[in-house]
């Protein structure tokens, strides 16, 4: 992709991967991505902001040398990350008078990742409201940690009034245009899941990183994924909602089914979270993706797990969500555990241990053997009515 220019001093430089499908061997990505870079140009001096993945190097140089670019002064890294700090060595011997501007932490994790041997006057350690001049462009850095990373940096163009996020507020979404479409839903999936996987385990901090970029009130936010943000009160308004504490009233029913009971037993109570009128989504984990499973637990107020038994233990498929669980942290304040068993069963102990860190109240569970009988879909039913009990309270 070709640079694109967002203020007089501010090019956008970075690749868009339409082709990307998987993100970190994790995150589906089917709508593609992008890694964002940004050039910032003032009268005396010029800067980089962040680089991209390692395998995209002559795109990259290319754009550069679209804008004449045969120096810089700088290279600001916010994040150290690879898909971010990837072409770091490459630059350092491209631009051999460059400086590495970074935190304290960043610096510390770059020169291990990447092996770096650049003497110590290369680096310029910046804090929290430190400045760079370029003449009339100033650059100042204000420390974000824990999103996602500890070394994360934020960094303001003061006079342009562009603050550059890092993976903050991105999305991993191939963009057809250079600012966002607010009014796409395909867009606003996207910044969910990217939500979901990577900024939800650190929700605790999300509050304090909105507060600051509306301290810094920036006309445009530029993240380090997907695209620019010329209208960033939509996204922000987002996330403090998804960051909230208050989930919806929404159930995830979680399911896998070898031969069909717990299919059963999932339909039962599906059927009876509707007739309640109250808003189900039901994912088979033997189908989905990780993306959709996670954008399903932003917001649920309960979430269902549904499983057979392997030999004794739960499903691994059952296994891997309940880890996804524990990682992603949702907000979830009921979980319940239903499936059914052969000969023996520990899959609700198994289920219920890996859980058991988000804090969330356990429903009793319906866990029966071979097919469901009237007693399970009684028990089936009775749990449906609590669901509606917790979620009208």
């Amino acid at each position: 992709m070709a640079p694109r220019e967002i203020t007089a001093h501010i090019w956008s430089v970075g690749i868009i991967n339409w082709d990307m499908r998987m993100f970190d061997a994790v995150m589906p990505t089917p709508r593609g991505s992008s890694c964002n870079s940004y050039l910032v140009r003032g009268s005396e001096k010029s800067a980089l902001i962040d680089t991209v993945e390692g395998e995209k190097e002559a795109e990259f140089i290319t754009n550069l040398m679209k804008l004449d670019q045969n120096s810089l002064d700088y290279i600001v890294c916010l994040h150290a990350e690879q898909d971010h700090s990837g072409l770091l060595p490459l630059l350092l011997d491209v631009f051999p008078m460059a400086k590495i501007v970074t935190g304290a932490v960043c610096k510390d994790l770059l020169i291990k990742m990447h092996s770096l041997r650049e003497p110590e006057e290369r680096f310029v350690v910046v804090g929290d409201n430190d400045t760079l001049a370029l003449g009339d462009v100033t650059l100042k850095f204000h420390e974000a940690p824990y999103v996602h990373w500890p070394d994360t940096m934020f960094v303001e163009a003061v006079e342009d009034k562009v603050l550059f996020t890092s993976d903050f507020l991105g999305t991993h979404y191939a963009p057809e245009t250079l600012y966002q479409d607010d009014t796409n839903p395909v867009y606003l999936s996207a910044a969910k899941r990217y939500y979901a996987a990577i900024m939800m385990p650190f929700k605790a901090h999300i509050p304090g990183r909105l507060a600051l970029v509306d301290a810094v009130n920036p006309d445009i936010v530029a993240p380090a994924h997907g695209p620019v943000l010329k209208m960033p009160a939509k996204v922000t308004e987002l996330y403090a909602k998804w960051a909230s504490d208050t989930p919806e009233n929404k159930v995830a029913v979680l399911y896998v089914s070898m031969h069909g009971s717990t299919r059963q037993m999932v339909e039962f109570l599906v059927d009876d979270l509707v007739e309640k009128q109250i808003p189900v989504t039901q994912i088979n984990l033997a189908e989905t993706d990780s993306g959709i499973l996670a954008e399903a637990l932003v917001d649920a107020k309960t979430i269902i797990l549904a499983a057979p038994t392997v030999l004794y233990g739960a499903h691994p498929f059952a296994a891997n969500v309940a880890y996804l669980m524990r990682i992603l942290r949702p907000k979830a304040q009921y979980i319940g555990i239903i499936g059914s068993f052969g000969w023996h069963s520990n899959a609700v102990e198994n289920l219920s241990e890996m859980v058991s860190p988000l804090g969330a109240q356990m429903l009793d569970p319906v866990y029966i053997a071979g097919i469901p009988d009237e007693d399970a879909v009684s028990n089936l039913h009775r749990l449906a009515d609590l669901i509606a009990e917790k979620h009208q309270a």
